[in-house]
């Protein structure tokens, strides 16, 4: 995530945002917590997809359950992050950067994804331009995160001289609603906006919480293993309410309460292991979080139908993780490939036909789902 100078003053609560940084700019803790969440998301449409087809729970089934409070909404606090540096730029400018950038990938690994989907997979080539008409108002497959971020920063730019704890307000009371229309657009908002907005408007004592850890590791550590243990008490507890059963993490206020816990810890998480390899290897995937976000679908569907006919792994658990690291492993080496032979950057990197604000010659345009 690139810094400037302004970052940090631009808000009240703003704290200088320097914690390991690199020479290029960028907040290694927040990589980290970009590729924590990506792997989260990835492993959780693998092994459900592969659970789905073998008919059988996993041990990685019982993760992907104890990460759901907290999957979702860490990946729009940390998207909302550093909105605050680009909040006041012109209007075309944020048009271009937050708005057709998005708009660009989505409808371009929407046409892909529908032509394997209803192509390959389907057998019915004739289904592809219906899918792709419904698409447009109703997000398509995995990539509706693509199609609600740009909403999320027109939403916030046209709200941004409202009081801060009112849109948290509005925010937090959507999340509580019992909001399901069916339509993903209008679900999806209500249960996720108030998280992209606190990333946003609280992104200073982010950043403070971050610098607390790294001084302080052990209560940090202990802070995590006491969120952990509530989290999955949460999760793995059903209670008879509202005339169904239903698990504590799920009921409302609590839901948002866990929420916000998780993307604290995530934060938390990604400052302690910041300089250990296994930090600099999530680092490495958070900085090209959504190249694996756009093209994961297609090795993961692969691996995992490879997996299930061919009986490669009896272990539905294990079958459920190969997917899961083929799904993030086999994105990020097609782009190192895309850069080597120069040919496909259109894929991962907005070509300068598509943008509205010219962008400078010399700038090389950082791929980054928060930017």
């Amino acid at each position: 995530m690139r810094l400037t100078g302004a970052t940090a003053n631009a808000q009240p609560s703003a704290v200088q945002p320097a914690l390991f940084t690199t020479p290029e700019g960028r907040v290694d803790w927040v990589d980290v917590a970009k590729g924590v969440c990506i792997l989260f998301v990835v492993m959780m449409h693998s092994t459900l997809g592969v659970e789905e087809l073998t008919g059988q729970h996993s041990w990685m089934g019982t993760i992907v359950t104890w990460a759901q409070p907290f999957r979702m909404p860490d990946f729009f606090f940390i998207a909302g992050l550093f909105l605050v540096r680009t909040i006041d730029a012109p209007w075309q400018r944020y048009l271009d950067r937050k708005i057709v950038h998005f708009a660009y990938f989505y409808l371009l690994w929407m046409v892909i994804q529908c032509a394997i989907k209803c192509g390959l997979f389907a057998g019915t080539p004739e289904t592809i331009l219906p899918n792709m008409i419904e698409a447009i108002y109703q997000p398509y497959g995995t990539l509706w995160f693509i199609y609600m971020l740009p909403i999320f920063f027109l939403v916030v730019r046209l709200t941004k001289d409202l009081p801060v704890w009112l849109m948290l307000g509005i925010g937090a009371a959507l999340e509580i609603a019992p909001i399901g229309t069916g339509y993903l657009l209008i679900d999806e908002f209500a249960a996720r906006f108030v998280y992209f907005y606190a990333g946003y408007a609280l992104a200073g004592y982010a950043f403070a919480l971050a610098d607390r850890a790294t001084s302080r590791p052990l209560l940090g550590i202990a802070a995590l293993l006491a969120w952990g243990v509530i989290n999955a008490f949460a999760v793995f507890t059903d209670v008879q309410v509202f005339g169904g059963t239903y698990s504590i993490a799920q009921l409302p206020f609590l839901s948002l309460a866990l929420g916000a816990m998780g993307a604290l810890a995530v934060i938390v998480t990604a400052a302690l292991i910041t300089r250990t390899l296994v930090g600099r290897s999530f680092s490495y995937m958070g900085a090209r979080s959504i190249v694996v976000y756009l093209a994961f679908f297609f090795p993961m569907v692969v691996v995992r139908e490879l997996g299930v006919r061919l009986g490669l792994f009896p272990d539905t658990g294990m079958l459920a993780l190969v997917t899961t690291l083929a799904a993030v492993i086999a994105p990020l080496i097609l782009y190192w490939i895309i850069q080597k032979i120069g040919f496909g950057r259109f894929l991962f990197e907005r070509p300068a036909w598509a943008h509205i604000d010219r962008p400078v010659r010399a700038k090389r345009v950082t791929i980054a789902p928060a930017e």
